[in-house]
């Protein structure tokens, strides 16, 4: 997928989830490439107009999914999670219906450990929540206080916002919220969420059978490629780690991340390691999820991709229900965004660091009418391939991403399109 591939293209494409190794595995940072748009929508003398604003980011800091087997853990303790008060507001997490929130059994089983200290894996740390926080100040910088285009008061008419059915990703929904409007409501804050069978909001190897089958035995072999498995060997004998332990690179880097975040020791062997582990790590994805082929990114993300795409057209075309909408917001994960950049053709080899954010804005020519999309990554302009520039007319940023936007319906068919494959 046009030449970005770098060091994914030696493991070839990208494409699969994880399923019990999505939410085994997951992690943290990186810097995004920039680029300057030739023009702003801060007042009216620029051509475009804003309409409407889709934001995709990852949950901020939390507590490792797993620690690194045989390596002195780190202590994560309870005053790790405590909410800053700047963070509340008043909300309720439901169904995409507006029922009760469906059963959670990822946030289940994490919930089935504990980590050394007292917490849960992967929970919404005092600092994640900071996090997501300060990402909802720069919304409101950027579309409250220099584009008047969002109202300075939470207005659920206005705003739309829809999370994973796990706790981390609807708290850091909810404090993006109060960053965003100052935790001034008029009206009771929905987070939207949906069982995890139909998840679409990441890889979904639960509800997806093909992604599942085609997943699973390219991440049993990313560890047996020669450069990846030498380096693991290596780092297992720095640690002391058995050979018979089960460990790989995004597990170590997630722990790493993790204690970094928050200035909790490492184990000193690991210092020489920092720059290889995220490497491998980033390795180890870019062969589980094979990039080169866009069946595996339409598993991945094509639905994703089809919704936010419709979104922008029913805005145009005035028939959606929600006339008033402005503002979209999607609280997910890393193993949202990493395949989401894929898609885009813009992946920078980096791994998404916590409260990464791809921002879709859809803007209109003021004399033409013609519809344009703007693209950033972490606040960065980004070109897409395919497009003429920064502000992307509508028409070109589709057929860029058409290889990989799917509709519901068509992604369950090809999910369910696994005859001849040899089911696990």
């Amino acid at each position: 997928m046009r030449n970005l591939w770098s060091r994914c293209g030696v493991f070839g494409s990208v494409t699969a989830a994880f399923g019990s190794v999505l939410w085994s595995q997951k992690s943290t940072d990186s810097e995004p490439a920039a680029l300057s748009s030739t023009y702003t929508d801060t007042n009216s003398s620029s051509p475009y107009k804003l309409k409407l604003v889709q934001v995709l980011f990852r949950h901020g800091a939390r507590t490792p999914l797993k620690s690194i087997p045989d390596v002195i853990e780190a202590q994560w303790v309870p005053t790790l999670l405590e909410p800053p008060t700047h963070t509340n507001i008043n909300y309720v997490v439901t169904d995409l219906h507006g029922g009760p929130r469906p059963p959670a059994p990822i946030e289940d089983s994490y919930r089935a450990n504990t980590l050394t200290g007292g917490t849960f894996p992967g929970q919404l740390t005092t600092l994640g929540m900071q996090q997501l926080y300060e990402l909802g100040k720069r919304l409101r910088t950027k579309y409250i206080e220099e584009i008047p285009f969002l109202s300075s008061t939470f207005i659920p008419a206005e705003v739309y916002v829809r999370s994973t059915n796990i706790v981390r990703t609807i708290e850091s929904a909810k404090c993006l919220v109060a960053g965003l409007f100052k935790q001034k409501q008029k009206g009771i804050v929905h987070i939207e969420t949906t069982d995890a069978e139909n998840e679409i909001l990441y890889p979904n190897y639960h509800g997806c059978q093909l992604l599942k089958i085609l997943s699973r035995h390219r991440w049993a072999e990313s560890s047996t490629l020669p450069d990846i498995a030498a380096d693991l060997q290596s780092i297992q004998d720095a640690l002391g780690i058995p050979a018979h332990q089960s460990i790989n690179f995004i597990l170590i880097r997630d722990d790493m991340v993790a204690r970094e975040a928050h200035d909790l020791p490492c184990p000193p062997e690991l210092d020489t390691w920092r720059k290889t582990v995220e490497e491998r790590a980033v390795d180890t994805i870019c062969y589980v999820y094979e990039p080169s082929k866009s069946e595996n990114l339409q598993l991945c993300v094509g639905p994703l991709l089809h919704m936010m795409s419709t979104n922008m057209e029913e805005k145009l075309q005035g028939n959606s229900s929600e006339t008033n909408r402005k503002l979209f917001l999607y609280s997910a994960h890393d193993t949202t965004l990493v395949p989401f950049l894929m898609a885009l053709g813009i992946f920078d080899m980096k791994w998404p660091p916590y409260a990464a954010d791809i921002t879709l804005e859809l803007h209109q020519h003021r004399k033409t009418n013609e519809a344009f999309v703007k693209v950033s990554y972490n606040d960065q302009d980004q070109l897409i391939p395919g497009c003429s520039g920064v502000y992307c007319p509508l028409q070109d940023f589709k057929k860029a991403v058409s290889a990989y936007s799917l509709s519901l319906e068509d992604h369950r068919s090809l999910c369910n399109s696994t005859e001849g494959l040899t089911k696990p």
